[in-house]
């Protein structure tokens, strides 16, 4: 995803010289070229995130459209503050890029774990949350802040991630981008974490069991219709690399409420069994439940209760 983004962001720049990327002392391998075609819009502040932040509403409201990167806890937690009162309340242009959502720096343990960025995030009046599912969604989602400019949250996993689409898809805010048809329920995920539905639907299917699935990038800005349509194919089961408070699975819950649509809805996401656990992503996706067999199980269950 780092490569599609910084990729996205040159051929950005390349036509629109507002186009300014601050780093937070990452991004080494990654940024080289952007910085090398244009050091005037290529900062680097330095471990001092909450000073990134501010220097990016500065630069934001001088009409530069600043994408801010850094590791995903450390570019909204330690920053809340900078990016609610000097991107927020004064609406300017900022994306706020978190690399590694999720668990993706498993290894460096929980304070290096973005589990509860959705949570915060989606808090914050007139921010946008774009949470890709793939590489080709990385590069929708940066047309769609370059033409759209305003206050985003976009969140990355890291890099390597394996595609979810052939090609880059629509983007319409608030819209799903749909990964398979299905008649008998749905699976919704929102980022790189998309090869676990696709797995749970083929098992699944060896019971004859049709489900959908939807990868939803705008975690925050759900079109009630679209949900309102797939929730007449059945049970829905939310897939998120997050806690299961406060992230997509809430905000689908929210809708669903405020529009009065009937569904069943089951949240795979992070219980947090024990925030002291270190190990790499597939583990501590395991560890927190975060599963095929979640997935499949809920779907059978609820399938032999129609019965």
């Amino acid at each position: 995803m780092r490569d599609a983004f910084i990729s996205s962001l040159i051929d950005a720049a390349e036509v629109d010289q507002n186009v300014t990327l601050i780093t937070g002392d990452l991004g080494f391998g990654v940024f080289e070229e952007f910085a090398a075609k244009f050091p005037m819009q290529f900062f680097n502040s330095g471990v001092a995130e909450q000073s990134m932040l501010s220097m990016a509403a500065g630069m934001a409201s001088t009409g530069r459209k600043v994408f801010a990167y850094s590791i995903g806890n450390f570019s909204t937690m330690r920053c809340l503050e900078q990016i609610r009162n000097d991107i927020c309340y004064q609406k300017n242009p900022v994306t706020v890029v978190s690399v590694g959502g999720g668990y993706a720096y498993g290894n460096l343990g929980y304070s290096h774990h973005a589990i509860e960025d959705f949570s915060i995030m989606r808090t914050l009046p007139g921010l946008k949350i774009i949470s890709p599912a793939d590489r080709f969604e990385v590069k929708s989602a940066i047309s769609e802040i370059i033409k759209q400019p305003q206050p985003y949250y976009l969140r990355l996993g890291r890099n390597g991630e394996n595609s979810i689409h052939q090609a880059k898809p629509e983007f319409e805010n608030g819209k799903f981008t749909q990964v398979a048809e299905g008649k008998n329920g749905t699976i919704l995920f929102t980022g790189s974490i998309g090869l676990l539905a696709i797995a749970a639907r083929n098992e699944l299917a060896k019971n004859s069991m049709d489900i959908g699935i939807y990868s939803v990038p705008f975690v925050n800005a759900i079109e009630h219709e679209e949900l309102r349509r797939i929730a007449a194919f059945g049970n829905i089961v939310v897939l998120e690399e997050h806690y299961y408070k406060g992230g997509l699975g809430s905000e689908v819950l929210e809708v669903l409420n405020e529009y009065g649509i009937t569904a069943v809805v089951h949240i795979v996401g992070s219980k947090r069994i024990n925030i002291s656990q270190v190990g790499n992503r597939d583990y501590l996706l395991n560890h927190n439940e975060i599963t095929v067999d979640r997935i499949v199980n809920f779907f059978r269950n609820s399938s032999k209760d129609l019965d």
